[in-house]
């Protein structure tokens, strides 16, 4: 391939060695048709000059990159809906490569349904294409929504039937790439944990402090809980502010530098409902939507106990106990970031975040939850928009006049933003029953333009607000 001089090999994770991860082979896919190429994601790390066929070779039969040593199934173990389940690991997908950006950061190619590895068990280990269309959807609108999360690099067709409980099928098959900034999970460290192993769990430490927190002091296992853990708060504070409920918060689907990825079951809410979950299996709404800092959380504690074999317990106490102030100082800044306008001090942003939260539940059904933070982009400086708009009417009564004096206190953020043309049209959201109006396309007619449509859409909020 031309190798860019924007590619920065770097496969550290490999370096770690056969327990932490098996050396593996994709699936042999009888077509590849390329159906999303994210060339802005691909350009960061030094991958967008590869054409067509370069693109097939590495991203659909997984021909390795330059310096790089070839698939791995990552090991690891997590708690599923609270339940240890030992025998987890990449089942349908592996680490193919491993690169720094252009600000240095460690960034992780890895796949969905590429096939079987060693921790496959009874399944395929192939995604289907709803699901890849799914994941290419929901990581693009959190982005634009500013909230950390994986990118998807590319989703190929790979043309098998698959058969699946939970949809009709035979379904339509895919394998997806995705880029993010680190796929070592909390339930990594429970594998090693698991099995005792006080020296893998050092290993991890030191490896994940040098590469992603580089600020903790070597060996200080309690520093690097405490960073896991602020990132895991901003996180989960952005997902709420985003109105994103992810579905399946298991152990195994949270990492050490806190960004959402392994988008399965995700809905974005429709109005403010506390109780909304996203998968129809959690039935008693353990991950619903005001639900995800406890689960989060709850997830933090796991992390915690398999650092105890590390550390003492009490310096990784207080590290936990810094989750719940950082998830409220991180709302309220989603929030300022959310409705455009700038800090003007923790008394001040607290009352528009409660201001702004009261809001929305009065306002309910009626007002849905993305609309106000269109509405009320950069705050006084939409004031006209707002109140001429198609929900003006519901902009009146207490609640409201609290969140207009609240919002109104802070100064507007970069307010030359609402000249962009994004703001004189409707808010842009992704609710389930446009999710399936794109997907029926694609399934009946192959008609891709819904989706095409809807990413540009989403790519043109992103530039709009940043």
């Amino acid at each position: 391939m031309p190798v860019s001089a924007a590619y920065h090999p770097e496969p550290a994770f490999f370096d770690l060695g056969p327990e932490f991860g098996d050396a593996v082979r994709s699936a042999v896919f009888p077509e590849h048709r390329l159906r999303f190429r994210n060339d802005r994601a691909a350009a960061d790390v030094g991958l967008a000059d590869l054409n067509g066929d370069e693109w097939i070779a590495h991203f659909g039969r997984f021909e390795p990159l330059p310096c790089q040593p070839g698939p791995i199934a990552m090991r690891y173990h997590g708690h599923q809906f609270r339940t240890y389940n030992p025998d987890l690991g990449d089942g349908r997908g592996f680490l193919a490569a491993q690169m720094r950006d252009a600000s240095g950061r460690l960034l992780d190619l890895g796949t969905k349904g590429s096939g079987q590895t060693p921790w496959s068990r009874a399944g395929d280990g192939r995604l289907t294409l709803k699901g890849g269309v799914r994941e290419v959807l929901a990581a693009a609108l959190l982005e634009a929504r500013g909230v950390p999360t994986s990118r998807a690099l590319t989703l190929i067709e790979t043309g098998e039937a698959l058969e699946r409980g939970d949809e009709p099928s035979p379904t339509r098959s895919a394998v997806l790439v995705r880029l993010q900034h680190s796929h070592i999970r909390f339930g990594t460290f429970q594998r090693a944990a698991f099995f005792g192993r006080a020296d893998q769990i050092e290993t991890l430490v030191e490896h994940v402090r040098a590469l992603y927190h580089p600020t903790v002091a070597a060996g200080d296992a309690p520093g690097l809980l405490w960073a896991i853990v602020a990132a895991s708060a901003r996180l989960t504070a952005r997902w709420i502010a985003a109105g994103f409920v992810h579905g399946v918060l298991n152990t195994d689907n949270l990492n050490v530098t806190g960004e959402s990825f392994d988008y399965g079951p995700w809905r974005f809410l429709p109005f403010y409902d506390p109780g909304f979950t996203a998968a129809y299996f959690d039935h008693s709404g353990l991950y619903a939507f005001a639900r995800q800092p406890e689960a989060v959380f709850w997830n933090l504690t796991q992390l915690a106990g398999c650092l105890k074999l590390v550390a003492d317990a009490e310096p990784l106490t207080q590290a936990l106990n810094g989750f719940g102030p950082a998830y409220i100082a991180e709302l309220r800044a989603a929030f300022l970031d959310r409705l455009g306008v700038k800090s003007l001090g923790e008394a001040a942003d607290q009352r528009l975040l409660d201001t702004a939260l009261a809001l929305l539940r009065e306002g309910g059904e009626a007002l849905g939850w993305e609309p106000l933070f269109h509405d009320w982009f950069t705050g006084f400086s939409s004031s006209a928009r707002a109140l001429a708009g198609p929900r003006g009417k519901l902009y009146q009564g207490e609640a409201f006049d609290a969140f207009r004096f609240a919002l109104f206190e802070h100064e507007p953020d970069r307010p030359e933003r609402l000249e962009h043309p994004v703001f004189s049209g409707s808010p842009e959201d992704l609710l389930i029953d446009e999710v399936e109006a794109i997907w029926a396309g694609i399934d009946k007619d192959d008609d891709w333009s819904l989706f095409e449509a809807k990413l540009a859409r989403i790519e043109v909020l992103r530039q709009a607000h940043a």
